[in-house]
């Protein structure tokens, strides 16, 4: 274990299993259908990162994910394709921002894994 203050704050938030529930954007009024919840805090404070820089991406982001998480969007929102993606959904926050998420259609839960920069390969749970 490193002295440095930081890395073990970032080692332990890393190791949270917990989940969270995702932050709210502040200008967000629609009621929600479903409930969205971050991986744990680290992934939250991914997705308020985001919402500093794209407010109002954010904002249509969060709405499809409390109200219709499982609707295809042409190049914007669908499900990946794959054995090791089975289940998991990408939104195409900005050009270079996305969130990959699982929706649980039966408790009406989303599970935000990651909020970020696009990378490649697609990250997993």
């Amino acid at each position: 274990m490193s002295d440095n203050p930081d890395e073990q704050e970032v080692s332990n938030d890393d190791l949270e299993s917990s989940e969270v529930e995702l932050t709210t954007p502040k200008s967000f009024n629609i009621e929600k259908i479903w409930t969205v919840v971050a991986k744990n805090r680290r992934v939250n404070k991914e997705w308020e990162d985001l919402m500093q820089r794209s407010p109002q991406s954010t904002i249509r982001c969060y709405q499809d994910l409390c109200t219709v998480p499982m609707t295809k969007k042409p190049r914007r929102v669908f499900p990946l394709r794959g054995r090791q993606y089975e289940g998991i959904w990408e939104y195409e926050v900005t050009s270079g921002d996305r969130v990959f998420y699982i929706p649980y259609e039966e408790e009406k839960k989303v599970f935000v894994f990651y909020a970020g920069k696009h990378i490649k390969p697609a990250p997993t749970p």
